[in-house]
């Protein structure tokens, strides 16, 4: 295990990889397009070097589970799906308020 509660490369690639067979179980062509998505990402930055970058995609991938784990709860929880909800119109207007400019 990782330092200080950090997920290795690893433990993120096979964490992506049981988050498409909760999404997507048995060898449906969304699980195969999945499955063929992280495997290629992890794949070609599989001999990155530099710290940064790695510590970077690292938390691109947490910040993408961490968003998908929220995204299923919202569609359980009526509550806090309405304040995603909100919250994601409330942005949409923002970003039309700044293109119009």
């Amino acid at each position: 295990m990782a330092a200080n509660g950090q997920r290795t490369s690893l433990q993120l690639y096979r964490d992506c990889l049981r988050l498409v067979r909760h999404i997507a179980p048995g060898n449906s062509p969304k699980g195969f397009a999945l499955r063929s998505m992280v495997q290629t990402e992890f794949g070609k930055n599989r001999d990155e070097k530099d710290e940064a970058k790695l510590e970077f995609m690292k938390t691109a991938a947490i910040r993408g589970l961490s968003n998908y784990m929220l995204y299923e709860s919202g569609t359980k929880d009526k509550k806090l799906g309405k304040a995603m909800n909100k919250f994601n119109d409330e942005s949409k207007k923002d970003i039309d308020k700044k293109v119009e400019k």
